[in-house]
């Protein structure tokens, strides 16, 4: 069902004007109960003047008395032709003012961590345009060598999952466009969960030259490569061959 146009201000016109139960403004607006109830007690759009949903052709007074006789009941939205389709229309995603510099570090975390991402995802998920996208993938951003990746769900422009769902379409696209997934690009298309739930990556050095013999618990080991030189002391690992020749 669809919802009226300035719905807290026809909820507080209802709160005001009729003896609706909270819970039927609530259905009929799309808003929260405990909204409603706070509308009735002066805490919620205390500032908002009330919209006549019956003036505005968004609802018959018949409905507003069958919902009165019966708290059950459900009204209904007056049906508008015009209005037909505009659900379907969604635009860029509305980004609070206090939010919109953080934008530019959201893109780059998106950009750096999943390069698999379109455009046009980035652009819905934090509510952007693609010239902006498109400097901070090139580096011709003004302040490119100011901005920091930052988790867009951890600034709050976007929920998880809505970024796993968007992960996991291009994860999807990827497979479809026959792309080779490396290991450590198909661990950044896991959801969260599935990321979480996976074993952890050991973290091992890369190169462990001079490790070839150490002692472990006061007993020596020895690898395959070792010679036979014994370094179960630090005296005797620390002295080179060539300390004894300047010694003497």
């Amino acid at each position: 069902m669809g919802k009226p146009l300035m719905a807290k201000a026809t909820a507080v016109w209802l709160v005001d004007n009729t003896m609706l139960t909270f819970k039927q403004i609530a259905d009929f607006t799309g808003m929260h109960e405990l909204e409603i109830q706070g509308i009735a007690d002066g805490d919620v759009a205390s500032g908002i003047i009330g919209s006549d949903p019956i003036t505005n052709n968004q609802l018959d007074a018949d409905e507003i008395k069958k919902g009165e006789a019966d708290p059950l009941y459900k009204l209904k939205l007056k049906f508008n032709a015009a209005a037909v389709g505009e659900e379907k229309r969604r635009g860029p995603r509305y980004t609070p003012l206090s939010k919109r510099q953080d934008r530019p570090a959201s893109i780059y975390w998106l950009v750096k961590f999943h390069p698999e991402l379109t455009d046009g995802q980035i652009s819905k998920l934090i509510g952007t345009t693609k010239p902006t996208i498109q400097a901070i993938r090139e580096r011709t951003h003004w302040n490119i060598n100011n901005i920091q990746p930052i988790d867009p769900v951890a600034l709050g422009l976007c929920k998880q999952s809505e970024l796993d769902q968007a992960v996991q379409k291009a994860a999807a696209r990827k497979a479809a466009e026959g792309e080779t997934i490396s290991d450590d690009d198909r661990r950044k298309l896991l959801s969260t969960e599935q990321s979480l739930s996976m074993p952890a990556e050991p973290r091992l050095p890369s190169a462990i030259e001079g490790l070839e013999n150490f002692t472990l618990g006061g007993d020596t080991v020895e690898s395959e490569d070792a010679g036979d030189k014994d370094y179960s002391d630090a005296d005797s690992f620390f002295n080179l061959p060539g300390d004894d020749d300047e010694d003497k």
